[in-house]
């Protein structure tokens, strides 16, 4: 990949804010609620009781019996070698390496126990056998995730309690709509990412510093699977792909977007030790899944114009800014943070504000992650 910003230019912008050194940072980091961080939903599941799926229900019934499958049921087990490679590998790499790997997995899991969480109570609290299968199966993915990271984190001694997390974290409620959009693409660019790293590290081993990442494969077809499900949702209901719809597609892509890179951006030592640029990197995973989405999505953001890759830039300056006026608090840095949030707006507005490219739905939704 081309590099568009060298990491070490990146480096000396910004990097991940607060020490994790014990269980506690690493709760209280989990426990986080910004706009960057991992967030726990609620939804109305009156409403998701109410899907219909039969118009396409051989695509439904297909992806149901790939679920009842279980082709990854080994995978999330760690071979005897896992521990001996952390000790000989991950134990070189530097402090602030250390520190943004930790970072991310953190992030991760909690994002991971997101979709754990919501799938479970969405499957506890309707009766429809569709929607409670689904859910079922999905739930069952997340779990194993979040508990093969935590295994990675305990590994540090700052394994998480997710019991405690999901008990004290705060929740944010999303009428169904919003959970379709934002957890579909939660999902297929949880895949682009994954395998565009795996692909990476498949090409150069000598930069897989850290086991986990030779599980990447495997895992994000999960990711691939779970985003399919929403992706079969919402072609059974074509009301929400069309008309003032469209505008919170447009609004819920580019907020994906838009919150990736400057997270990416805050850990550019992370890319950077993989042999990877953050700003290349993000717009692979962008083009991927701009591919991806256009089995649901009409419209897609045109992530290759140069305004567009600008206000992702600015967005991140802005975000630096910030986070330098919090650590200087007082009066002087909470008013930097106001002029800060506002310069952050006007720009998301003006990237909102873009033209973006139509097209026409395909006939056949499913597709195959063939990345």
């Amino acid at each position: 990949m081309q590099a568009s910003n060298s990491p070490t230019a990146i480096a000396g912008q910004a990097t991940v804010a607060d020490g994790i050194n014990s269980s506690d940072d690493a709760t209280r980091k989990a426990k986080t609620e910004s706009l960057l961080s991992p967030r726990f939903y609620t939804t109305d599941f009156k409403a998701m009781d109410a899907i219909d799926v039969s118009p396409l229900r051989a695509e439904w019934d297909t992806m149901l019996a790939e679920y009842e499958g279980d082709n990854n049921h080994d995978h999330f087990q760690r071979t005897p070698e896992f521990a001996t490679e952390v000790a000989q590998v991950f134990s070189q790499v530097s402090p602030e390496l250390r520190q943004e790997f930790l970072d991310f997995l953190i992030s991760s899991i909690t994002s991971e126990f997101s979709g754990c969480i919501l799938y479970n109570e969405i499957q506890k609290n309707v009766t429809n056998p569709d929607i409670k299968a689904l859910m079922r199966y999905m739930a069952r993915d997340e779990s194993r995730h979040a508990g093969f990271i935590n295994q990675s984190l305990r590994d540090f001694g700052l394994g998480l309690d997710l019991g405690d997390l999901k008990r004290t974290k705060a929740y944010t409620y999303f009428k169904p709509k919003y959970i379709f959009y934002a957890t579909y693409l939660s999902e297929k660019i949880g895949y682009a990412r994954y395998i565009t790293i795996f692909r990476q590290l498949e090409r150069n081993p000598d930069k897989r510093f850290h086991p986990i990442f030779r599980w990447f494969e495997r895992w994000c077809n999960d990711e691939f699977r779970h985003g399919e499900s929403f992706a079969l949702i919402m072609r059974t209901q074509p009301h929400l792909l069309r008309g003032g719809n469209v505008y919170w597609i447009r609004f819920f892509l580019l907020a994906v977007y838009a919150t990736m890179y400057v997270r990416d951006h805050t850990r550019p030592m992370l890319k950077a030790a993989m042999g990877l640029d953050p700003t290349s990197y993000d717009y692979e995973v962008f083009r991927i899944t701009t591919e991806i989405s256009k089995q649901v999505f009409p419209i897609s953001l045109d992530t290759d114009n140069p305004v567009f890759r600008a206000g992702l830039a600015r967005l991140f300056m802005i975000q630096t800014n910030m986070d330098a006026a919090k650590k200087r608090g007082g009066i002087v840095g909470k008013l930097k943070q106001g002029l800060w949030a506002a310069a952050g707006a006007a720009t998301f507005l003006r990237l909102y504000l873009m033209p973006v490219h139509r097209h026409e739905l395909p006939a056949n939704v499913r597709m195959a992650p063939a990345w």
